[in-house]
């Protein structure tokens, strides 16, 4: 059973960022925080991101995205005001100075694809803000380095997509009774950047591993999470009160090269 956990922040607020590719396990990690640690979830404000794609089935509007047309989030792009974006063919966009006067109140919390967290961490206007950044992996480094040990013979590019891949199906098989043309389109698109997305990861503060991505039944099959998922969720906790679990990475620049 969790005990009620106290984050231990500096006094100024920070910027707390949770990546990873797509079904790594970021939402539900988000909303595991939130029923059984509620009192850590709340001190994090969560940035909300316009997006002009459609929402998935159990996405709401306002609390998972602000949705939008693409004319209206393309406006986004000629404003200085706000960080602009095509990831993976949606168009995103963030609002500074919204997310600015957050830090003047709380911690700002972004959980969502490396590429909008990879621009919050480059962001000049964003350079005098703390941050605390995490990288959720579906592979440990160990995994990933017997994997590219040249006796295997693997394509490392290829297994991670495969991976992912067979999540983010296990995932939509979940959300749907049936799997449309469009939803395997969107699926590739995914898994075609899992790689790059990953040989990202050594920008970030931390790398978790965590096994159990969104496709899996170990963060909603009982109260509290089991298996990865509970690991998951304690480094992270861990983290937020600025400790170091013995889960959590570094990867170092090389670890994963990508010439995209």
């Amino acid at each position: 059973m969790y005990l009620v956990t106290i984050i231990y922040f500096m006094n100024t607020n920070k910027i707390v960022i949770l990546t990873g590719p797509s079904c790594v396990g970021k939402s539900p990690l988000e909303k595991t925080l939130a029923k059984v640690s509620p009192d850590v979830r709340n001190s994090l404000h969560k940035l909300l991101l316009y997006n002009d794609r459609q929402p998935r089935p159990g996405e709401r509007d306002g609390i998972d995205y602000r949705f939008s047309t693409t004319d209206q989030v393309k406006n986004f792009k000629i404003n200085p005001d706000f960080i602009f974006m095509n990831v993976r063919g949606d168009l995103q966009a963030l609002d500074l100075k919204e997310l600015v006067k957050i830090l003047e109140k709380s911690h700002a919390f972004f959980e969502g694809n490396p590429y909008v967290a990879k621009a919050l961490l480059d962001h000049p206007g964003l350079a005098s803000f703390p941050r605390l950044s995490v990288f959720l992996s579906p592979l440990s480094k160990e995994e990933i380095m017997e994997l590219k040990d040249p006796a295997w013979h693997i394509d490392i590019p290829k297994m991670l997509s495969e991976i992912m891949r067979r999540k983010q199906l296990r995932r939509k098989t979940k959300q749907k009774v049936e799997i449309s043309l469009n939803d395997l389109e969107d699926i590739e698109r995914r898994v075609n950047s899992v790689y790059e997305e990953l040989s990202m990861a050594w920008h970030f503060d931390y790398v978790i591993p965590n096994h159990d991505g969104e496709d899996s039944d170990n963060w909603e099959m009982f109260y509290y999470p089991i298996g990865d998922a509970r690991k998951t969720l304690h480094a992270f906790i861990e983290l937020l009160k600025g400790n170091i679990p013995d889960l959590a990475e570094k990867w170092d620049k090389d670890f994963l090269p990508c010439n995209l």
